[in-house]
């Protein structure tokens, strides 16, 4: 009877022909920026090789051709310096750490989330005066809301996009931090409270594709998940005219409901937005009488206006919060206003 780990891996062999039915997606991506850093990842590790390999394959040779029965080996105790050997041992390494070094810095350049694409593809540029799909991202517990300013629709955990068209994302939290993530579009992006980040791509190729949160945050992390699907410009007019359908507006009374945390939520569509509504996430001022984060800075940076005017702080009044189905939850403060005893009320 053969022993279990033999028995073990006969068991396990069958099944090998089942990883050839792996997506690795990272190295056979959709979208032009991520074909680009997928690019760089095997150069880099093309470099690197070119001395692990060699150290390898020098440290298998040295190990049999010295070991202890081989008594033809050459014995020099007293060998203590190769200039040759020098040469090799830091050429080498200098060479690959300046060639990493010179691909890091325009590859960083290059791919720069911040950065407007140059290209749609290899061989491709963006024609001129191309307008980019400017798509509103916001990280919520734990789910994706994407708001389309131009079409005036939104959606829940899901997303669309035209293919060879530019897309300008511009991202931003509820709450906690999260991490914007398409692995066939490009790379990941943070997407943080009180701050708007920007990532530009674009997708080549036509189909559905994961998006998901690379960074961890709570217990309904596991299900924040969307999908993306890359169509062209009939399938995202189409989309579009869906989401229109739907008759759901996504009011900022809408937004306050839809913001409290809940796991695995289905795709909702929005047939209107509110107007600024995602300006006044990013400056954490949603709700009707709570002073906007810009508000208070540009204040700050007149110098304030003292204590007086930090003790306004308030809460939404009973009967909002009754609308909005926020009775079971406990009450959020915030600054109202800010004011002094000589200039008054300042909104």
């Amino acid at each position: 009877m053969p022993s279990f780990p033999r028995l073990r891996g006969l068991i396990l062999f069958p099944a090998l022909p089942l990883l050839a039915g792996c997506n690795a997606v990272l190295l056979s991506p959709s979208g032009d920026v991520a074909v680009q850093q997928r690019n760089l990842i095997l150069i880099s590790t093309g470099l690197m090789l070119l001395i692990i390999v060699p150290v390898i394959i020098l440290t298998l040779l040295f190990a049999w051709r010295y070991r202890a029965s081989n008594q033809a080996a050459r014995y020099d105790p007293e060998w203590n310096h190769s200039t040759v050997l020098e040469l090799l041992i830091w050429a080498a390494p200098l060479l690959i750490i300046i060639a990493l070094g010179a691909l890091t810095w325009v590859s960083t350049h290059q791919l720069d989330p911040y950065r407007p694409l140059a290209r749609l593809s290899e061989g491709r540029e963006v024609p001129p005066d191309t307008k980019p799909l400017v798509v509103e991202v916001v990280a919520l517990d734990w789910k994706w809301l994407f708001v389309y300013p131009e079409q005036g629709v939104a959606a829940v955990n899901e997303m669309a996009a035209p293919v060879d068209r530019p897309i300008q994302f511009r991202i931003t939290s509820s709450s906690v931090m999260n991490s914007f993530f398409i692995p066939a579009l490009a790379g990941q992006i943070y997407a943080m409270p009180g701050m708007q980040t920007t990532l530009h791509a674009v997708i080549n190729h036509p189909g559905e594709y994961e998006g998901l949160s690379a960074n961890y945050s709570g217990s309904g992390f596991s299900g924040m998940r969307f999908k993306f699907h890359g169509v062209d410009h009939q399938g995202f007019e189409k989309w579009v005219a869906d989401a229109r359908a739907s008759g759901a507006s996504l009011s900022r009374d809408a937004y306050l409901k839809l913001e409290q945390p809940s796991e695995r939520n289905p795709v909702q569509r929005y047939a209107s937005v509110a107007p600024g509504l995602f300006e006044a996430i990013v400056n954490r001022c949603v709700e009707p009488n709570r002073m906007c984060m810009r508000d208070a800075m540009a204040i700050d940076a007149q110098g304030g206006m003292g204590i007086p005017g930090a003790l306004n702080v308030t809460t939404l009044d009973p009967e909002t919060r009754q609308r909005l189905g926020l009775t079971d939850t406990p009450p959020r403060k915030y600054v109202g206003a800010m004011c002094t005893a000589t200039q008054g009320l300042v909104l």
